[in-house]
């Protein structure tokens, strides 16, 4: 207790006069009426709460599907968002969208490419069963004026090969929009990957696993997907959000909010504080 009081302080001490925020990454669940109880318009009210309540000031959301997106920029209007539907580069399928506070963040650049052999245009990627695409842009703090890099995706739930060499192109486009700026990068997404396995190990080459550079011990469970039952055991860690060496992580955590005992997606958020 007393090394956690003192490690408090001392965040307060070095980051009294940086500039703090608040990242999100969070696949809320397509929206399909077969969810029954757990259909999109039973939660939209829940996920936008989370967001609002942990002062969210970017997230990466996954599985969010065009009507879906209208709604939660609907009931949060601080804040604009990018990104593009899978199927057609404009609105069907399902998006990767990034949303920004805009009171706190101007854009800077912005674009999207495919998870596949073709980024420049929709389609199917290596042994993918399913379209899957990479959303990024590139802010600047109002306050400050410091800017950093956000990419957000989701990799695909069949495809080996798919997902390692989404993980390698993402790197690839990650060194080309930086280009030769030192600028801090985020990577939020779900990858439908354990910790171990190869594309992790290869994201990690690059840049550092959130939760394992928090200055605060992690908290909340390890696993990120609960298939919206309170009894299954949260161990799959399939949701990430992955920084270069730029921002300090101050906290990380999978939040379990719930109301009426049920989760806002059958997914757990993943959430931290970063300092520049």
């Amino acid at each position: 207790m007393k090394k956690l009081f003192f490690l408090l302080v001392l965040m307060g001490a070095l980051f009294a006069n940086a500039q703090n925020m608040n990242i999100v990454s969070y696949n809320i669940r397509l929206n399909t009426p077969s969810d029954g109880i757990n259909a999109w318009p039973n939660r939209v009210e829940m996920v936008t709460g989370l967001l609002l309540f942990h002062e969210a000031d970017i997230f990466g959301l996954q599985e969010a599907m065009y009507g879906q997106i209208t709604d939660i920029a609907g009931k949060m209007p601080e804040f604009s968002w990018i990104g593009v539907g899978r199927d057609d580069g404009k609105t069907a399928g399902e998006f990767c969208p990034v949303f920004y506070n805009n009171q706190k963040f101007k854009l800077l650049e912005s674009g999207s490419f495919w998870l596949s052999e073709t980024p420049e245009k929709p389609g199917l990627g290596w042994d993918a069963a399913c379209n899957r695409v990479c959303t990024w842009a590139k802010f600047k703090t109002k306050k400050g004026g410091k800017t950093f890099l956000v990419m957000n995706t989701h990799f695909d739930h069949m495809g080996k090969v798919a997902r390692e060499k989404s993980a390698e192109l993402i790197l690839q486009k990650m060194k080309e929009i930086v280009k030769k700026q030192e600028m801090p990068v985020f990577l939020t997404g779900d990858f439908n990957l354990t910790p171990e396995s190869k594309p992790i190990e290869l994201i990690k080459q690059s840049l550092n696993d959130s939760r394992e550079v928090s200055l605060l011990p992690p908290y909340g469970p390890t696993g990120t997907f609960n298939a919206f039952d309170h009894n299954h055991p949260l161990d799959d860690r399939i949701d990430y959000i992955f920084v270069n060496r730029k921002p300090q992580v101050l906290k990380y955590g999978v939040l379990t909010d719930a109301r009426e005992n049920r989760y806002p997606s059958d997914h757990l958020p993943v959430f931290i504080e970063v300092t520049f």
